[in-house]
């Protein structure tokens, strides 16, 4: 092409003119900066496969702390209806010793319609007692079942933050190229993964 008056050059051009110039060495500089790329290439996958990990974890952190509050509430409401329970349960009982009063003083032929309030008093009163005692029950599960998502979410988020800092040892390691750094993205990583593990199986 050079009888056009301009000349492209090749990659084999390049390689010519550089070993020409005294770039005799070239094939090892190249032997080490293939070593680098393949160090590169492990940590850049490695990294991308641990902050996919991590987003999941994440998420996963996130839902387990809305499940925690939802659970919570309904725990609020529990007790709040089991509240308003026993405000009817302690109505009735006023409603029962005022009605046995009324049967202690009233006449021998109305202490019997007396004594019926005080029986129909004195079962509502079970009743109310059995529903207030089942709220509690609920209000107690929907507890324990918000502390358990919450124990949880805390497990994510140790596990989440565990990877990170895995990450940030990966960039390090590119920029340093430092085997021992790699070794220890690859063992922050693990106890991540096992940190995830324990929450996983709710431990």
């Amino acid at each position: 092409m050079s009888g056009h008056g301009f000349h492209v050059h090749g990659p084999h051009d390049h390689e010519l003119e550089h070993a020409a110039s005294g770039g005799h060495a070239h094939g090892d500089g190249a032997a080490a900066q293939a070593g680098g790329m393949g160090m590169t290439g492990k940590i850049a996958v490695c990294t991308a496969v641990i902050a996919t990990v991590g987003a999941i974890f994440s998420y996963m952190g996130g839902a387990t702390q809305a499940n925690a509050g939802i659970y919570k509430n309904n725990a609020a409401i529990k007790k709040t209806e089991a509240s308003n329970q026993w405000n009817y349960f302690q109505s009735k009982s006023t409603k029962q010793a005022l009605a046995e009063f009324a049967r202690d003083t009233a006449a021998d032929d109305k202490r019997q319609g007396w004594q019926a309030k005080v029986a129909r008093y004195e079962q509502e009163k079970t009743d109310i007692q059995t529903a207030a005692r089942k709220l509690e029950e609920e209000a107690s599960k929907w507890d324990s079942q918000s502390e358990e998502q919450m124990h949880q979410h805390h497990r994510w988020a140790q596990a989440t933050t565990v990877l990170q800092v895995s990450i940030a040892l990966a960039a390090i390691a590119l920029l340093t190229k430092k085997k021992w750094l790699e070794r220890g993205m690859f063992a922050v990583a693990a106890a991540g993964l096992a940190v995830g593990v324990l929450a996983a199986l709710h431990i």
